[in-house]
């Protein structure tokens, strides 16, 4: 198949079960002799068409047709010519071939001949092998069916499942195949399940329920509709739960890094074991489209099996460092104390679960504080981690207002660090607080937002430009960290990009995200709407609006802002992050190309940064020079995968390390020396037993 390595890739990176094409050439090309097979056999419904640059394909087809004409070739112009010439004449098989030949601009035919290069340098190319001089004529016409009888198995051992792309050390998580009726609707009678529970978030210390406080419902931001309530905790709750987390913190320490491995496993399976119900919640109090909901439930599975393999690795026996004889020294990694998580609407269960696996997996004891919007996400989570093996004493959950809880969380004495994501300026109040605080110096990891830029210049492909700029920018209605804020365009491209980029934003389908038709859902609540109107009054003043989607009549209900595209002169015209679908279009010429960088670097922020080149010299060199914590070249710039591609910035971006990354659990840590000297009791025993060879 042309897109064969495409099609792996894609299944690996959606955890589908399964791969939908063979994962040997040789099945692929009895397959194809299969179906060739089948289409002949009704000449009565098919008109059957064969694309082959392979001979052994092409004499398979003439037997089995057995003399027949009423079906035809394929071929790509430039390829396959002598061999269709055995072919074509009417003198031989008379069989006519049909030729394709590409059409276009000489942009548009790089990608093309680049294809083309790839799969006939292939191994396992017909085209490539009859080329080659050392291999026989009897090897390139070898029949496919002898051959696969040579081999063990059907699947190749060096393509695992997707399942097992990470080894042994952790399984990916289980995505789902948007293109299977099935799968789509067996999601569909989970959610239908989870919307006939009823739904609270209460404080919950030690394994016992708080049901008395100030309750406020939690709503659907698309619809209005309450989907539950939550109850308030207070300072008081949170001075017992950190005495209580502080008692527990010993023993948890103690367990092995294993063990506590073994529980977040177990609480990635009851994660995916959950996924609609959990999916539903993320929908109906996010506001998150389908498949974004579904990608947030796989990051925090991931979140789970890899910082429960970090500790299994890392904190269950000390390393061994070299040093002079007679002597021996150890490192490991114990838990601060008691860790306070504070984590954010947009992702209310990835970094949520993220945060807290983390602390949990370094031995920390944990005191969480979700969202006040999604609150009910964070209450459903903890719940399933105690039901996984993680103690009620260790884990206590206090939903709640910032000003009140969070700020209790970051004054308590027994509170040794602070895990946040959200606004620089509430990242600087913390860090302020914990400076403040009599005691041992508290650790602060932050992780903020970011002024995102991509940078295009005038080799890049449109099309995919184009592509890779709605999804960076407009996907989750703007509202992610990572997501782009301000495109700049080469000259020489700029108006064809915005020309293609108004066409596509046309068609994005905005709506309630419980549709799988939707692409743009509502902004999280009517602060965040205000804000982005706010800001869009702002660049009708000092910018020129392209375009802007427009909203359907029926949303009236919820917190919807279209999705929109304004050309400015400079990012300087921006202060700050406007979390929102804006997306700002700045023109550059090649000559000021470093003019552009130095102000994006000047914005303070250093989050994500995205090209789009093929030239792939330009590419790193701009990477190396924007100061961001995550560089993405001719791709989009969202949906950092764990392990993959840690995700994090610096400066005014947050602390680091990066989350998912093979750093942050060592943040949650402190460091332990063990040093002995064993000649003590006398002599160095290993030394003086050498032998003279």
């Amino acid at each position: 198949g042309a897109y064969w390595d495409s099609e792996i890739k894609w299944a690996q990176e959606r955890g589908w079960s399964s791969y939908p094409v063979f994962t040997r050439k040789v099945w692929t090309d009895l397959n194809y002799l299969h179906c060739a097979q089948k289409l002949l056999a009704a000449p009565h419904a098919f008109h059957a068409k064969f694309a082959s640059h392979n001979a052994h394909t092409v004499s398979s087809i003439l037997e089995m047709a057995d003399g027949r004409r009423d079906f035809e070739f394929q071929r790509l112009h430039g390829m396959g010519e002598h061999l269709y010439e055995e072919v074509v004449p009417e003198e031989k098989w008379g069989v006519p071939c049909r030729v394709y030949a590409p059409v276009g601009a000489h942009e548009e035919l790089l990608p093309y001949l680049v294809r083309r290069l790839l799969e006939n340098g292939a191994n396992t190319s017909f085209v490539h092998r009859i080329a080659d001089e050392d291999i026989p004529v009897e090897q390139v016409v070898r029949d496919p069916i002898t051959l696969a009888e040579t081999f063990d198995s059907i699947p190749h051992p060096k393509i695992p499942l997707p399942e097992s792309m990470y080894g042994d050390e952790r399984k990916n998580s289980s995505g789902i195949n948007w293109y299977s009726a099935n799968a789509i609707q067996s999601l569909a009678n989970g959610l239908s399940t989870a919307t006939t529970i009823t739904r609270r978030a209460s404080p919950l210390i030690s394994g016992r329920t708080v049901e008395v406080g100030e309750e406020n419902d939690s709503t659907n931001p698309a619809t209005g509709d309450t989907v539950g309530s939550v109850i308030r905790a207070n300072a008081e709750l949170v001075d017992e739960a950190a005495v209580a987390a502080l008692a527990a913190f010993r023993d948890w320490d103690a367990l092995s890094g294993t063990r506590r491995g073994e529980i977040l496993w177990r609480a990635s399976d009851l994660y995916e074991a959950h996924a609609a119900e959990l999916i539903y919640l993320c929908v109906n109090e996010a506001g998150k489209s389908l498949p974004d909901s579904y990608s947030e439930l796989r990051e925090a599975v991931d979140f789970l099996r890899y910082y429960g393999a970090q500790a299994a690795r890392e904190f269950s026996s000390p390393v061994e460092l070299p040093g002079p004889t007679g002597e021996r020294n150890q490192l490991s990694l114990r838990g601060r104390g008691v860790f306070g998580c504070i984590s954010p609407w947009n992702f209310p269960l990835a970094i949520f679960t993220g945060q807290v696996s983390a602390a949990l997996a370094a031995g920390n004891c944990v005191l969480t504080k979700p969202a006040e919007q999604t609150s009910l996400v964070g209450a459903r989570a903890v719940e399933l981690l105690h039901e996984a093996g993680v103690p009620s004493n260790v884990l206590h959950l206090l939903p709640g207002q910032g000003s009140v809880v969070g700020q209790a969380m970051v004054e308590h004495r027994n509170v040794s660090g602070i895990a946040f994501t959200g606004s620089t300026a509430t990242a600087r109040q913390i860090n302020q607080s914990l400076a403040a605080k009599e005691g041992p110096i508290p650790v602060l990891i932050a992780e903020t937002g970011g002024q995102n830029a991509m940078l295009v210049d005038s080799s890049a492909l449109p099309e995919q430009v184009v592509n890779d700029v709605v999804q960076s920018a407009f996907n989750s209605a703007g509202q992610r960290c990572s997501a782009l804020r301000v495109l700049f365009l080469q000259n020489s491209i700029a108006d064809r990009v915005i020309e293609l980029l108004t066409g596509a934003m046309q068609e994005l389908v905005i709506g309630n995200p419980a549709s799988l038709a939707t692409d743009i859902g509502p902004v999280i609540d009517e602060t965040a709407l205000a804000g982005l109107i706010v800001h869009r009054d702002y660049l009708q003043r000092v910018g020129k609006i392209i375009h802007q989607c427009e909203n359907p009549t029926d949303l009236n209900d919820g917190w919807f802002f279209p999705p929109l595209l304004v050309e400015i002169d400079s990012i300087d015209q921006l202060e700050d992050e406007v979390f929102g679908p804006i997306l700002h279009i700045v023109r550059y010429a090649r000559k000021d190309t470093e003019k552009v960088i130095e102000a994006i670097n000047n914005t303070g922020y250093g989050l994500t940064f995205g090209v789009h080149s093929r030239i792939d010299a330009r590419a790193r060199w701009l990477a190396s020079q924007v100061r961001a914590g995550n560089a993405y070249v001719n791709r989009n710039m969202i949906g950092a995968v764990v392990g993959v591609q840690p995700f994090g910035g610096c400066n005014l971006s947050g602390t680091g390390p990066k989350a998912g990354g093979p750093h942050y659990l060592h943040r949650f840590a402190n460091e332990h020396t063990y040093t002995v000297n064993t000649s003590a009791v006398g002599g160095n025993a290993s030394l003086l037993a050498l032998s003279n060879d």
